[in-house]
C-alpha cells in the first residue's frame, strides 16, 4: 500500500513507482517463488484504489501500473479498501483450490492521516480483528508520525510480531522509500523460501541487515 497524497509528489513518488519493477526483477531471479507469492497494489489519498489486483508479477502479459499524486491522506479509506479486497481475494483463491497463507501488507506513508482519528482507528480495528487479518508492516518516511505508525504494527504480541520501519533523520525520503523496497524484497524472498519448505508466516530481515537510513521499531518500543 502506498500513500499518494500531494506531499508524495516528486522524487518520493518516483521512488514509489520503482517498487514494483524492483520486485519483478527479484522474483525473476527466484522463479521458484512465483508459485508461492502473489502481489497486489493499493494506493490511497482522500480515497483508496486497487491499482494492481492480486496477481503473479511474472505473468508475461502483465502491465505494471503507475502511481500519481492526488488529495489528502485517508487512512480509513486505505484500511477499508484493503479489508474488502483481502476478503474477495482470499475467497477467490480458496475457490480456485489454493492454500492461502496470512497476507503481508506493507504500508508506506509520508505523513499523518488527515481523516478523523476515531474513523481510521475503527477501520484499522475492523481490519485487524477480521478472521483473515493481515500481518501489517508500517513503513514511515519524511513527516510520518512515529507514534501513529507504531500503533499500526500488527500483530503486536505473540510469537509472530511484526515491526515498524522508519526513516532516520537527515535521510533523503526518496532513498528511504527505495530502502523500504529492499526490506520488502528481502522479506518476500525469505518468507517465500520458508513457504516452499513447508513453513508459514512472514519473515522479516534481521536488524543488522537493514539498509542505511532505516530504523526498525518493535511493538515493545511503544509500551
Amino acid at each position: 500500500m502506498v500513500d499518494v497524497s500531494i506531499s508524495m509528489q516528486g522524487s518520493k513518488l518516483a521512488a514509489a513507482n520503482n517498487i514494483l519493477p524492483e520486485i519483478v526483477d527479484a522474483l525473476a531471479q527466484q522463479p521458484i517463488l512465483s508459485d508461492k507469492v502473489r502481489f497486489g497494489l493499493i494506493d490511497f489519498s482522500d480515497d483508496a484504489g486497487v491499482r494492481l489486483p492480486l496477481c503473479d508479477l511474472l505473468d508475461p502479459g502483465l502491465a505494471l501500473p503507475g502511481l500519481s499524486v492526488r488529495g489528502g491522506t485517508s487512512y480509513s479509506a486505505a484500511f477499508t479498501t484493503l479489508r474488502h479486497e483481502m476478503e474477495a481475494n482470499i475467497a477467490q483463491l480458496k475457490g480456485d483450490g489454493y492454500v492461502v497463507h496470512r497476507p503481508a501488507v506493507w504500508f508506506i506513508s509520508d505523513g499523518a492521516p488527515t481523516d478523523p482519528e476515531p474513523a481510521w482507528r475503527q477501520a484499522f480495528a475492523d481490519l485487524t480483528t477480521a478472521k483473515a487479518y493481515p500481518n501489517f508492516i508500517p513503513c514511515g518516511v519524511d513527516q510520518a508520525d512515529l507514534r501513529v505508525m507504531g500503533s499500526l504494527i500488527h500483530p503486536s504480541d505473540g510469537n509472530k510480531k511484526m515491526a515498524l520501519y522508519m526513516m532516520e533523520k537527515n535521510t533523503d525520503p526518496a532513498k528511504a522509500i527505495t530502502a523500504m523496497a529492499e526490506i520488502l524484497i528481502s522479506s518476500m524472498i525469505q518468507s517465500g523460501h520458508s513457504l516452499a519448505g513447508g513453513g508459514t508466516g512472514t519473515i522479516l530481515p534481521s536488524k543488522s541487515s537493514l539498509p542505511a537510513g532505516i530504523k526498525q521499531y518493535d511493538p515493545d518500543d511503544f509500551v
